[in-house]
This record gives structure tokens, sequence and C-alpha cells, in this order.
């Protein structure tokens, strides 16, 4: 961040000071991160008090003084040198707290993170900071990670680690910022309408990409066209002397060129567009390679992430790496050396006995799910049809998708067989992952094809037990699911330290 003294941020914020005079305030600065977390607190830090499901951070601020923070963003006085901001009356909607009777605290506290993270984008921005904002029902993070990629050879980049994309994770991310930073890549989510705008409010963007529109968060949403408004929001946000970066192979995305002032940029898996994909071919890995169109520059591409989804993906980090005045063969590079950056997302891993393992386990919607088993049945075929490996899909519960939730998890039971996916094991139990197991017996998996498990221990226990060497395994469910330390076990485990 900036460096800021406790008496401008606390002017910002409309906070008061608490145990700590005016007069220090003015002197005292803050030099260094804002941090939630108080074990990660440095010298110089600003350390946030959020009540939280199992902690109340305001029960953590001395100890965070003590590990070097100078101040403490708070609800309440807390013994030590302190801005105070008011509680305010907390919009239920936003997901941001755990308990209604310390919401309004948790969100006076956010809603201070946030001025302060827009008065310092503001700043920056007028210095030179390029804002690049980036939404989508899937593929968020990882076009997040593509992007902060391939203008890494540009500049300075600062990005969210792993998905840090709410009312929490943008403003912090913003705040990461300082002026060294040339570029700041955004991802945006929403669960609400007027969740992105909000989010865009506060680090307005000069450059937007929209990915797709999907059923994702479908329960909260209702409907496929309200995901669309929502996302639409990011592409409103843009000025007129900006640029959004648009997926037309996604009917709903393509049509939100007439919702922006700002110029638009096409990007497609074909002509014709401003950015586009020659023939896509994956290699053993489900790595694609491809030829890089724009405008009248050429450049071949290969992947170093894993899912034919990654080309549309890469088409969008491209666009904006383009924009900001790399060229195509730089873009290419980028791309090529770029792998999977954040935690269980597509990180694909061969064990030393020959078991490949997907482990895409951090999230799932019906979108990602299908690509993550369209890339398993890609890698499990291989280049020899006739030497195809034996392939597991490891799944779990796709969350918030509401009144659709039976039909979606009934159908990826039978993508799993049409796949021809050698044995399915559904891990959880409750009404949807019924529907999984049901959907892929109606499609014809007999027999221990397709089997459930109560949870992560028992999938533990039946892989430990049957897999071979050679086997592939794609291992995926929304994080609630808890499916990454399942992941986390096949991934490391020693092949030969079975139990």
């Amino acid at each position: 961040m900036i460096a800021l003294t406790v008496a401008q941020i606390a002017e910002i914020v409309g906070g008061r000071l608490a145990d700590i005079t005016p007069e220090q305030a003015e002197r005292t600065v803050v030099t260094g991160t804002v941090e939630f977390d108080s074990r990660r607190i440095a010298p110089g830090a600003l350390f946030l008090a959020l009540p939280g499901a199992r902690a109340d951070g305001h029960d953590h601020a001395a100890s965070a003084v003590d590990a070097g923070a100078v101040a403490v963003l708070a609800a309440r006085p807390v013994g030590v040198p302190a801005i105070v901001v008011e509680p305010v009356a907390s919009d239920s909607r936003s997901g941001a707290l755990e308990h209604d009777d310390e919401a309004g605290s948790g969100a006076a506290v956010l809603a201070a993170l946030a001025k302060l993270a827009a008065a310092v984008a503001a700043a920056l921005v007028a210095k030179g900071l390029t804002i690049v904002g980036v939404t989508g029902s899937s593929g968020k993070t990882s076009t997040k990670d593509l992007i902060a990629a391939v203008l890494a050879p540009l500049g300075e980049v600062i990005a969210p680690p792993g998905s840090f994309n709410n009312e929490l994770g943008h403003p912090w991310t913003v705040l990461r910022a300082d002026e060294n930073t040339d570029y700041l890549v955004l991802e945006l989510s929403a669960r609400h309408r007027g969740n992105i705008a909000a989010l865009a409010a506060i680090a307005p963007p000069q450059i937007a990409v929209v990915l797709n529109v999907g059923t994702a968060h479908l329960g909260e949403f209702g409907s496929r066209e309200a995901i669309a408004e929502t996302k639409a929001e990011l592409a409103q946000a843009v000025p007129a002397s900006g640029v959004v970066i648009l997926n037309v192979d996604d009917s709903a995305v393509a049509a939100m060129a007439d919702k922006t002032v700002a110029r638009v940029l096409r990007v497609s898996r074909s002509a014709p567009a401003d950015v586009w994909a020659g023939p896509v071919v994956l290699d053993e890995l489900a790595r694609p390679r491809f030829t890089l169109h724009a405008g009248a520059g050429e450049s071949e591409v290969r992947l170093g992430v894993s899912g034919d989804h990654q080309v549309g993906n890469a088409l969008c980090a491209a666009a904006v790496a383009l924009e900001c005045g790399a060229t195509p063969q730089q873009v290419a590079d980028a791309l090529a050396g770029a792998g999977p950056a954040s935690g269980h997302r597509m990180h694909v891993s061969t064990r030393a006995d020959g078991v490949t393992v997907i482990d895409d386990s951090y999230n799932a919607n019906p979108d990602s799910m299908r690509a993550a088993l369209q890339a398993l049945a890609w890698i499990a075929r291989g280049e020899n049809p006739g030497e195809k490996r034996h392939s597991w899909a490891v799944l779990g519960e796709m969350a918030e998708l509401g009144e659709d939730a039976i039909s979606e998890h009934d159908r990826i039971g039978r993508l799993a067989v049409r796949l021809d996916v050698s044995r399915l094991i559904v891990v959880g139990v409750g009404r949807s992952m019924g529907a999984m197991l049901h959907g892929a017996v109606m499609e014809g998996s007999w027999g221990a094809e397709a089997t459930a498990v109560p949870d992560v221990d028992a999938a533990l226990a039946l892989l430990r037990a049957e897999l071979q060497a050679g086997d592939v395994v794609l291992v995926k469910a929304s994080n609630s699911a808890g499916l990454t330390a399942l992941a986390d076990a096949l991934s490391s485990e020693d092949p030969g330290d079975r139990r």
C-alpha cells in the first residue's frame, strides 16, 4: 500500500481515533500491508479487525500490534492504537459475515476497507496504474493468473492469490498495490445483482474481461438472465476511454457490447474476431496448441495449462496484454511458461508410479465440471486410442445450484458415462449426490463402475486399494465439499507406502 499516516486513513474512512492522540496519528505512518490475519502481520502494517465464524479479529488486535502493526481498523476500541468506525446496518445478502449479531460491526469495517482501497486506487491511477477486471461464471481465477503472467514482461503486476474476489478479498488486493505497481489485475465475483458494480466502484477498471455466463450460483440469482445482467455490470463500469474484452463465443457475453460505452474487443476460437485462435490441438496432457491471430500479427501458442476450455481464457489474457503493448510473440512466450498459479485449479501432475492426478478440487459448477471431465477423457485416451488408460472421476457436490441441483448433478453423472470414464466415485450424501449416481446408472454404468462413498476418507481408502499404476484421476467439487484434502493426499502420496 502507499504510505499513509494513521490520521490520513482515519479521515479517508471517516473513523475516530482511539488509544492514540491526534498528534501521534499525524506522525505514525502505515508503511506495510493491510492484513486481516494477525499471523501475517509484519512491521508497519495496518490490522483489520473482522468478526468471523471462529474468531473475532478484535480479540487479536493487541497481538497484531505486538507483531508490528502500527494501528488497527476496528468497530470498537481495542486497547491499542486504533481507527474506530461505527457499526452500520448490514446487507444480509452480502455473505461477508458468519453471525448476524456481529454483522453491523463487520459491515462497518468492510465499508471502511472499501473507502481506503478506493482512495489508494484513485491515487495510483492518477500516477499511471492500469487496472484490469475479470469476471465470468467460470474460469475467473485461471484467467486472472494468465493475465498476470502475460503482463509480467511489461511491468510490475499485482494480482490476488487464489480467488480473492469478494467484498474482503477485492479491496485487500487493491491495497497490495503501491507506486511501483504498473498493472493491478482484479477478479470480481457476485452472489447478487449489484455486487460486481460495487466492487468495480472501488477500483474502476480501464480494461474489463467478461468470460462467460453459466449457471454458477444459479440458486442465488434465479435465472441465467439475471446472471448475465450481473456480469454486465463490469462492462458498464468501464469508461469511454477504456476497453471491454468480450468472449463472443458466449452469446450472452457478446450481447454486452451494447451495454458499454467503452471500446469493445472481441475474442473467439474462430474468425471473425479481433483476437482469435487457429485450429486447436491438445497434447497428451490436454494442453492446447493453436495459432494466435491478432490483427495482422500471429504467433504459435503452446499453453502450459491443461484443458480445451483454457483456450478462451488464454485468448482473453492475450487480448489484455496486446492492448497494453505486448507483441503476439511476447504473449505466446508468456503463455507457454504460465502453469497453474492458484492451487487446486486444473493442476495436472504425474506420480512416480505413473498415476496422473488432475486436481481441480477448489470449485465446481456444471460448466467447469463438464470441461474437467472432457480433459480427463482426453488424457486417458492419449495419443494412441488403443492404449487407453484407466480413468477415475472422483466428484463431489456442485453447490449453490438451487432448484436445478438435482438435474445438473444427474447430467454430470450421465456425462461421465458418455465420455467413457472407467470409474465414477461420487463423494458425499444427499439428494444431489444421489442424483449424480442415479444419472450414471441410468446412462448404463453398472456394478462398480459408479460407486457412492460417504466422505473423503472413504474415497481415499477406495482409491488406495484399487488405483493402479498409470491410471488417471480427476478430483473435482465445490470447495465446500472438502475434496482438496483428497487431492493433496493423492498428489503427494508415495506409491510404495499405501496403507
